[in-house]
C-alpha cells in the first residue's frame, strides 16, 4: 500500500519498482531538437532575479515596461502557445502599482531590493489585491479576503509587484491518494515548459513552471512534503525550503502546523535569497545574500546520502558528476550508505499526522475565510464536493478529505505519540544523528527521480523515488534545490539538506555548487519525448 503526501507516495511497503534507466550524458549541445516554435525568453526577461533587479535600479527598464512584457508573455505562452496553465489570476492593478513604484524611484525613494520587482504567489497564498485566494478549489472561488499574508506583507515591503497567483495540485495534493500532480478544477493541468506531456510535480506546480518558462522574475511556493523541491527539481530551477517557522504561515491555505512552510522559487541562489530575505521573520533577521559565498564548499564535510540516490542511472551519472564538482571547489565527502530510521510505522506516523492536523488547520482557515465562502469546515467541503462531483471529483477522489474528517482533536494521545516518534526520528535520530555521526557540515542527495509523463487516468505513477526531501520535511529543516543537469531534457536537481535554523549555509553551500556549474537549461517546449531526435530514431523499426 501507498498513501501519497503532498506531492508523492510515501512506501508503506518497502519493496520499489525497478526502473529502467535512461542514457546518462548530459544532453549534448549539438543535438538537434525538434520544436514547433521558438518560445525563448529575450532581453531582461530571460535574466535571473538579481540582473533584473540591478535594471531597474540602473534606469535600463522601468517597473511599468517590465510588467507589461511579463504580462505580454503570459498570454503568448500561459494563455496561447503551448498553454502552460501555469498562472490561475492575474493582479488587475499589477500596471497601476509599477507605475505608483516607478514614480516613488524617481522621487529616491527606493522601498527596498525587490522595488518594482514582479513576482507569482502560490494560490493558497493570501494577497489584498483584488483576487481569490482559492487553493485551485471551486469552494474557495470567491475568497477575496483582502489581507494581506505576512510573506505578502513583507515582499510589499520591499517593493514587490504580486504580479498573480499560480496554479497548483488542488488543495497543496492533499485532498486524494489517487490524484494528479498540477491539476486543480479551477485551473486544469499545469504542464512542465520542457516537455509538455510531462509531471510538473506539485503541489506548486504552477510557480515552477512559470518561474522555468520566465513568467516572473521570481515566485512562491509553499511545502508540506517536497512541494517547493519537488517542482523546482523537474521545471529545472532554484528551489529552498526554509526552516519550519522561518516564514509566517498565517493566511496561507494549510495543511500541517508541523511541516507546512512558504519558500522562493527562482532562477538562481541569489535571487531565493533575496526573495528570502523579504518573506523571513524575525527582529533580528538575517541577510541571507550577504552570507553566500563562492568559496564557501572548500573545507566543508559533505556528508553523501547514497542511501538516497535511487536506481536511475542518469540521476547516479549526475550526482557522481556533481561531488566530483563539490570536490573540485575543495569539499572534503563523507560516503552515508545506511539509514534506517524510515520504517512502515514511520511513514503510517507521518500520514495520520497530517491527516490529524489537516482537519484541525482547515477548518480554522475556512472559519476564517472571505464572507463569500459558504464552506466553514471540512464536513462541509466534503459535501460541497459531493454536491459538484463533475467539476471537483472528474478525475479523482477526495479519500483523504474524507480519512481527515474521521480524525480526533489535536489533543487525541494517539496524535500527540505519532508527531513525538515522527518528529525524533527526523530531527534527533536523523538529520541531526547523520551530521553528528559523520562529522559532516550538511547533507547532499539528488532531489528527486526523472518526471514522468502526466496520466489523469492513472493519476501520478513516479518511478523509484531519488533523494530525502521527507526527511527534510518531517524535521522542518532547510533543504535547497539546485539544477544539475539534464536527463533527454528533463532536469534533475541536486539538493542540500542542513540541520535546524542552518538556512544562510544551506544556501551559501548550494551558491557555491551553482556558481562552478551553472546547469540551468531553458525550456524547449517539446510536446513530448519522441520530439527530441534520439529517441525518435530509438522509437522507429529498424
Amino acid at each position: 500500500m501507498h498513501r501519497r503526501i503532498g506531492f508523492k507516495f510515501f512506501a508503506l511497503t518497502l519493496p520499489a519498482l525497478a526502473l529502467l534507466a535512461c542514457s546518462p550524458a548530459e544532453d549534448r549541445a549539438d543535438e538537434p531538437q525538434a520544436q514547433a516554435a521558438d518560445y525563448t525568453p529575450h532581453g531582461l526577461l530571460a535574466k535571473p532575479l538579481p540582473e533584473i533587479a540591478a535594471a531597474l535600479q540602473s534606469g535600463e527598464v522601468t517597473s511599468e515596461a517590465l510588467v507589461g512584457d511579463y504580462l505580454k508573455r503570459i498570454d503568448e505562452i500561459d494563455r496561447a502557445g503551448p498553454t502552460l496553465q501555469s498562472i490561475l489570476a492575474l493582479n488587475p492593478d499589477a500596471l497601476e502599482e509599477a507605475r505608483a513604484l516607478d514614480a516613488k524611484r524617481a522621487a529616491g525613494e527606493v522601498l527596498g531590493a525587490l522595488h518594482g520587482i514582479p513576482v507569482l504567489l502560490k494560490d493558497n497564498i493570501e494577497t489584498k489585491d483584488n483576487i481569490a485566494t482559492t487553493a485551485g478549489a471551486l469552494a474557495l472561488k470567491d475568497n477575496i479576503t483582502g489581507r494581506d499574508s505576512p510573506l505578502a506583507a513583507g515582499l510589499r515591503e520591499a517593493g514587490a509587484i504580486i504580479l498573480g497567483k499560480t496554479n497548483l495540485s488542488q488543495w497543496a495534493n492533499f485532498r486524494s491518494n489517487n490524484s494528479m500532480s498540477g491539476w486543480s478544477a479551477l485551473g486544469g493541468q499545469v504542464r512542465n515548459p520542457h516537455m509538455l506531456d510531462r509531471n510538473p510535480c506539485g503541489s506548486s506546480s504552477g510557480t515552477g513552471a512559470a518561474i522555468a518558462a520566465s513568467l516572473a522574475a521570481g515566485g512562491v511556493g509553499t511545502e508540506t512534503n517536497g512541494s517547493v523541491i519537488c517542482p523546482s527539481n523537474v521545471n529545472g530551477v532554484v528551489g529552498f525550503k526554509p526552516t519550519v517557522g522561518l516564514v509566517p504561515q498565517q493566511y496561507i491555505v494549510p495543511i500541517s502546523s508541523s511541516q507546512d512552510t512558504a519558500g522562493p522559487m527562482t532562477k538562481t541562489v541569489t535571487g531565493a535569497a533575496m526573495m528570502l530575505n523579504a518573506m523571513a521573520s524575525g527582529a533580528a533577521k538575517t541577510d541571507y545574500v550577504a552570507a553566500l559565498d563562492a568559496d564557501a564548499l572548500s573545507g566543508a564535510r559533505i556528508g553523501v546520502l547514497r542511501y538516497a540516490q535511487g536506481s536511475n542511472t542518469a540521476i547516479i551519472t549526475h550526482f557522481n558528476s556533481a561531488l566530483a564538482d563539490l570536490e573540485a571547489a575543495g569539499a572534503i565527502l563523507v560516503e552515508i550508505t545506511e539509514f534506517d530510521q524510515q520504517n512502515e510505522q514511520y511513514w503510517n506516523d507521518a500520514y495520520a499526522v497530517l491527516e490529524f492536523e489537516f482537519k484541525a488547520t482547515i477548518n480554522d482557515y475556512l472559519a476564517d475565510a472571505a464572507p463569500a465562502v459558504t464552506t466553514r469546515t471540512l464536513e462541509q467541503l466534503i459535501a460541497f464536493n459531493e454536491a459538484n462531483a463533475d467539476i471537483e471529483l472528474a478525475l479523482f477522489d477526495q479519500s483523504i478529505f474524507v480519512e481527515s474528517e474521521a480524525k480526533a482533536g489535536l489533543e487525541d494521545p494517539d496524535y500527540i505519540a505519532a508527531l513525538t516518534r515522527i518528529q525524533s526520528a527526523s530531527r534527533e535520530n536523523g538529520i541531526d544523528a547523520l551530521l553528528a555521526q559523520n562529522q559532516v557540515d550538511i547533507l547532499v542527495a539528488p532531489s528527486g527521480p526523472v518526471a514522468p509523463r502526466i496520466d489523469p487516468i492513472n493519476g501520478d505513477i513516479w518511478p523509484d523515488w531519488a533523494g530525502a526531501g521527507g526527511l527534510a520535511a518531517i524535521a522542518g529543516y532547510p533543504h535547497l534545490t539546485v539544477p544539475m543537469g539534464t536527463v533527454h531534457g528533463v532536469p534533475v536537481g541536486f539538493s542540500f539538506i542542513g540541520a535546524k535554523d542552518t538556512d544562510a549555509m544551506v544556501l551559501s553551500y548550494g551558491y557555491a555548487y551553482e556558481q562552478k556549474t551553472h546547469h540551468r537549461a531553458e525550456p524547449q517546449y517539446l510536446k513530448d519525448a519522441e520530439a527530441r531526435e534520439e529517441i525518435a530514431s530509438a522509437m522507429q523499426a529498424k
